[in-house]
């Protein structure tokens, strides 16, 4: 499929699932809330003031930090207009959110210090795009905190990516690529930034930070 195939299914999905993302009929979406624990321990660990949720959603990830960190901004983007339609209904001060393509962000270099995209990049037809994007849009020190599915082995993600996700197109789904750690260290090195960790967690889980390097 094209670039415009790919985005255009994962529009007409997440328009479908902006409706139920957060409610207790969310089906498979609900596997997301998995992740956020995992990101806040990861926050807790940084002095930030500005933060870009990458693929946001209805940004049930900005509600919590939001309620954590009232005191701070936060941006969200994502590529459906419904998701953001849907976020934007809830009214968070201190929050601005964005349609927009996560390839191609459209912020000023050196706009956040933190960037945290969630089972979003592999529905990314050109990562290396996004990579590229968040480096450009990460202050100096900045840190990119990255989770989405993954398989512990090669083969295992190969047959993700060469079997199931074809199939899974074929049902209106636009899934692209799954990536394991020495695929996002890659893209991490050609981008700019620092791979600093990266390991497979329970529930399919790839969790990573990296950072941009700070001035000298």
């Amino acid at each position: 499929m094209t670039d415009t195939q790919y985005k255009a299914l994962s529009i007409r999905e997440f328009s479908k699932a902006a409706k139920v993302y957060e409610t207790d009929e969310a089906g498979i979406y609900r596997m997301c809330r998995k992740d956020y624990p995992d990101v806040l321990a990861e926050l807790e660990k940084e002095d930030f003031t500005d933060l870009l949720d990458c693929g946001c959603g209805t940004a049930p990830m900005l509600s919590l930090l939001q309620k954590k960190y009232p005191d701070k901004h936060y941006t969200g983007i994502d590529l459906t207009p419904g998701m953001i339609e849907a976020a934007k209904a809830k009214n968070m001060p201190g929050v601005e959110l964005v349609v927009g393509d996560c390839e191609k962000l459209p912020f000023a270099d050196n706009s956040f210090d933190v960037v945290i995209c969630c089972q979003s990049f592999h529905h990314y037809p050109n990562v290396q795009d996004f990579f590229d994007s968040v480096f450009r849009v990460l202050r100096p020190g900045g840190r990119l905190i990255l989770r989405d599915m993954t398989a512990k082995t090669a083969p295992v993600r190969w047959f993700f990516n060469h079997i199931e996700m074809p199939l899974i197109n074929l049902a209106g789904h636009g899934d692209v690529h799954v990536y394991g750690t020495e695929e996002v260290r890659e893209l991490c090195r050609k981008a700019g930034l620092v791979l600093e960790s990266g390991e497979k967690r329970g529930f399919f889980r790839l969790h990573c930070a990296a950072r941009k390097p700070p001035e000298r």
